[in-house]
C-alpha cells in the first residue's frame, strides 16, 4: 500500500536525524540505520516499533553513569555515537529476516499463529528476538556492568573476574538483558494489537506470549554473548591502565579468551543463534500452552 511505503521512506529518515543530533549515530551509522529501518519498517510495523525501542532506550542507557564506565572500560567512547558497523551488527540480521518475511509472505501485520501462518509466524519471532538479543545485551553492558558493587562470574568456569570482562554475568546484568527484552516485546505486541483487526485476533491464539518470548530472546541472547565472550574473545588486565583491555601486551594479564572474534563479531553471531534457536521456543512455548 502507499501509506506503508511513504512511512518506510519518511520514518527511517526521523530517527537517523535524531540520532545524529544526539550524537548516537555518526554519519555511516545513520545511513546503515536507514536501509535496517526502510526494510523493518516496510516488511512490519511490529518490527518498526521494535527497532525504534531498542534504539532510543540504547542511546539513552550509553550514557548512564558514564563517568564510572570510563574508570572501567579500555575502550569508553564518549557519547557512545554508533557507526555503521555497530548498526549491521545489532540490527543486520534482523534486516535480512525482514527481507525473507517480504518475499514469503509480503508487507503486512500478522499475528503469531503457527497452525495457519508458519512462516509469517517463525520470521516474526526471528525477527523479534534478534532485536530482543541486541536490546537484552545493552541493558547488560551498559546497565548491569555499572550497577552491581562486586565483581562478576565468568560465565564458563564460575569464577570472580574483573567488572568489564568478556563472558563476565552478574544478577544485575541478567535482570537487565531480560528487562530489554520484555521492553522490546511489549512494543511488539501493542503495536500488534493496534495494528490488526479484531476478527484476525479472534480467529489467532492469544498474542501475550510475544512479550515472553522478547523477554526470552532477551535472556538467551545474553547468554550466548557471554559464553562467546568467554571463549573467543580476548580478555586481560592492563597493569598500567589498572583496567580490562581487549588486546594483549607484554603489560597485560590473560583472564579469558582467545583473540578471535571482536566484540562486534560476537553481537552479530549473537543476534544470529537467538534467532535460530527461538522460533522453536515459541513452537514449543504455544504447544505448551495449547495455544498452537
Amino acid at each position: 500500500a502507499p501509506w506503508r511505503w511513504l512511512i518506510a521512506g519518511i520514518a527511517p529518515i526521523f530517527i537517523a536525524a535524531w540520532g545524529l543530533k544526539k550524537k548516537s549515530l555518526c554519519k555511516s551509522g545513520a545511513l546503515a540505520g536507514l536501509v535496517v529501518g526502510f526494510i523493518l519498517t516496510l516488511a512490519n510495523l511490529c518490527f518498526f516499533s521494535t527497532l525504534i525501542t531498542f534504539f532510543i532506550t540504547a542511546s539513552k542507557l550509553t550514557k548512564f553513569r558514564a563517568h564510572r564506565k570510563r574508570k572501567i572500560e579500555a575502550e569508553f567512547a564518549e557519547g557512545g555515537q554508533r557507526n555503521w558497523v555497530q548498526v549491521l551488527c545489532n540490527g543486520g540480521i534482523s534486516a535480512q529476516l525482514a527481507l525473507l518475511y517480504i518475499l514469503e509472505t509480503g508487507c503486512s501485520e500478522t499475528p503469531i499463529n503457527f497452525s495457519k501462518h508458519y512462516t509469517s509466524s517463525w520470521l516474526s519471532i526471528a525477527v523479534l528476538t534478534s532485536l530482543a538479543c541486541s536490546c537484552g545485551d545493552t541493558f547488560a553492558s551498559e546497565v548491569g556492568s555499572v550497577m552491581g558493587s562486586h565483581n562478576p562470574w565468568l560465565i564458563m568456569s564460575l569464577r570472580r573476574v574483573p567488572i568489564g570482562t568478556n563472558g563476565g554475568v552478574s544478577l544485575a546484568g541478567t535482570v537487565c538483558s531480560l528487562l530489554g527484552g520484555f521492553i522490546v516485546g511489549v512494543a511488539y505486541y501493542f503495536t500488534l494489537i493496534l495494528t490488526v483487526s479484531d476478527l484476525t485476533l479472534l480467529d489467532s491464539p492469544p498474542q501475550w506470549p510475544i512479550i515472553l518470548m522478547g523477554t526470552i530472546g532477551g535472556g538467551l541472547g545474553s547468554l550466548i554473548d557471554s559464553i562467546l565472550g568467554s571463549t573467543f574473545q580476548y580478555s586481560g588486565r592492563s597493569r598500567k591502565l589498572k583496567m580490562v583491555v581487549e588486546k594483549a601486551g607484554g603489560n597485560v594479564d590473560h583472564i579469558t579468551g582467545w583473540s578471535i572474534l571482536d566484540n562486534h563479531s560476537v553481537n552479530l553471531l549473537s543476534s544470529l543463534f537467538t534467532s535460530i534457536i527461538s522460533p522453536y521456543i515459541a513452537i514449543y512455548t504455544y504447544t505448551s500452552l495449547q495455544y498452537l
